[in-house]
């Protein structure tokens, strides 16, 4: 099963949870340490790393590096176990391989006392060519926020049970991670939590174009956007849609723009936007899916086209960044038009805020949870944009999304993620699995370009039959789930 995100407080819920199932903290401090200590004996052979040093701090996660040590030294490490409590930075030497176990989820604020010269000597350390691997979360790093002030920077993360969300804001300090299973209960404390979204949670859920499809089967897909001079928003929405199987493609655009999107996609077919009755029945007549917004435009004629398509056509929607701040504190009218069908709304954090009347900063705050209501709301799934991407269900259910690089951070990259959107949408009975599905495959498309800088949205869609086609070896008995460093 796919790892859940938890912010601190989370995190002991559950492990609270399993204690009152049975397993007592003891035990649990055990299972910690030896599943952490399986993963280092792996990824640091002792006939490489023969020497390790072990920074172990006063509370549990200083109890789990202590059965690190414990493990490692049966396992014929020389293991040099630094406490603390009673050590002082000057102990930390010049081992080729350090385990910070210094400070767990409780951490908040910057490193204080005796641990922030010891964090300085193991960044010393690490700069002079030692490996870091930090035991649930880099010292200094909090869980739930990822803010890092004088924290440790890892090479591997080895997260205990769940992933924290303090390692998803803040990737850059923590290296790889791996989530390891410790035997956390399945109890209404883990289940209720956000699921991180991964390659084979993905492939489980997009259904297989068969060898028998032809294009009706694929569905056929509508988007109306493109208003004066934005005619390629419109372009690389249909892009995304094409990269990702859709059967048949209608762009309709401003008048001015039908001869770019002509050139610009020989495969769709080209229109003006639907604005008259007949117009606007034969968008309902001969669509499966419509996608709403990308380069629309901002003015009262964009809210009326809005309004006129969701009246005509009552199937599954697609709503992106001009369809959105159209609606701009107007979610009841947002709902009644959408009136419970299928939909996705694909929100950056601006967008949201103007939705629901909030600034920016406050959504950033609150990502894990902020739209969860909206989405209830409209009867639609949210996917909100960014590091990560988070998606929210109706029905109360959360998804997180890991995948992607800066290549993403790029006018257009959400178009092309509206037309994911609106192909899997089409295809799949869920709007959140669609949402989630597509936000994982946009960001892994990005990630198999191979860095960030001189990479365009052309290479992303290049990339993108790769992604959609990636298959490999699921982790290992033990780990949950597993992140690369980022690019």
């Amino acid at each position: 099963m796919p790892a859940r995100v938890a912010s601190a407080s989370q995190s002991v819920a559950c492990e609270s949870a399993t204690m009152a199932a049975g397993v007592t903290a003891t035990e649990l401090m055990r299972r910690a340490g030896r599943a952490a200590a399986e993963v280092i004996i792996e990824r640091f052979p002792r006939d490489e790393w023969p020497e390790v040093l072990i920074a172990a701090g006063p509370g549990n996660n200083g109890g789990d590096g202590r059965i690190i040590g414990e493990v490692l030294g049966s396992a014929g490490y020389r293991v040099q176990l630094v406490r603390a409590a009673t050590g002082s930075a000057g102990d930390i030497g010049e081992t080729p391989l350090i385990v910070d176990a210094l400070l767990g989820t409780g951490s908040t604020g910057a490193p204080r006392g005796n641990i922030a010269p010891m964090i300085a000597a193991i960044e010393a350390g690490r700069a002079a060519g030692a490996k870091v691997v930090s035991v649930d979360l880099p010292s200094g790093l909090d869980a739930s926020s990822g803010e890092f002030e004088g924290a440790i920077t890892a090479d591997l993360t080895l997260a205990l049970g769940t992933m924290k969300r303090g390692l998803l804001l803040s990737r850059e300090v923590c290296g790889d991670i791996l989530v390891l299973d410790i035997g956390l209960a399945e109890s209404n404390e883990l289940t209720s939590l956000p699921l991180l979204v991964d390659r084979e949670w993905v492939h489980s859920r997009v259904p297989a174009i068969p060898r028998t499809a032809h294009k009706g089967t694929r569905k056929r897909l509508a988007v109306v956007g493109g208003g004066c001079g934005m005619a390629g928003a419109a372009i690389l929405t249909g892009q995304g849609a094409l990269r990702s199987g859709i059967g048949l493609l209608h762009l309709l655009v401003h008048a001015e723009n039908v001869g770019a999107v002509h050139a610009g996609i020989p495969e769709a077919l080209a229109g003006s936007w639907p604005e008259t009755s007949d117009a606007l029945a034969s968008v309902a007549g001969q669509s499966d899916t419509v996608a709403i917004g990308p380069g629309l435009g901002r003015s009262r004629r964009t809210r009326e086209l809005i309004e006129a398509v969701l009246l005509a056509y009552p199937g599954p929607v697609v709503l992106d960044a001009d369809a959105l701040n159209a609606f701009e504190n107007d979610v009841t009218a947002l709902a009644e038009l959408l009136n419970s069908r299928p939909a996705i709304i694909t929100p950056h954090p601006a967008e949201l805020g103007r939705l629901l009347g909030i600034s920016t900063g406050a959504v950033l705050e609150r990502r894990f949870d902020v739209a969860a209501e909206l989405s209830r709301q409209l009867g639609a799934a949210v996917l909100l944009k960014g590091t990560p991407t988070v998606v929210f269900s109706p029905g109360g259910e959360r998804y997180v999304v890991a995948s992607g690089t800066a290549a993403l951070a790029t006018g257009g990259s959400g178009d092309v993620l509206t037309g994911i959107c609106a192909t899997l949408l089409s295809q799949m009975d869920d709007p959140a699995d669609a949402a989630a599905c597509a936000a994982f495959t946009h960001g892994r498309a990005a990630e198999m370009c191979d860095g960030v800088r001189g990479v365009t949205l052309d290479d992303v869609l290049r990339a993108m039959p790769a992604a959609w086609n990636e298959r490999g070896t699921p982790p290992r008995q033990g780990i949950i789930a597993r992140l690369a460093a980022p690019a």
